[in-house]
């Protein structure tokens, strides 16, 4: 973690966000309230291991589409850790 001065080889080489979701990630659904670059920031200074952001769609059973945030996690920790932390990371920004 770069906190405390630890260089983490992923980072150096662009390798911790990944562009899909691989599926032995551990994933964990949300609504979004702040902006996306405010939880990838957390993620960047407080975790290690590899992750993915993006979108989720699902279908209501009105037949609507909906969408929730989705993150995941190659350690499984570090989902938990996320998700233990995520109320005080995805706070709507009173401007």
């Amino acid at each position: 973690m770069l906190k405390h001065n630890e260089v983490n080889p992923l980072s150096v080489f662009g390798l911790r966000r990944v562009d899909h979701c691989p599926a032995h990630f551990t994933r964990f659904t949300f609504d979004l309230t702040t902006q996306e670059k405010n939880i990838t920031d957390w993620i960047y200074e407080n975790l290690t291991g590899r992750f993915y952001v993006g979108d989720n769609y699902f279908l209501h059973d009105n037949g609507k589409v909906g969408m929730h945030k989705c993150a995941a996690f190659e350690i499984a920790g570090e989902a938990s850790y996320f998700a233990l932390q995520l109320d005080t990371i995805n706070r709507k920004l009173d401007w």
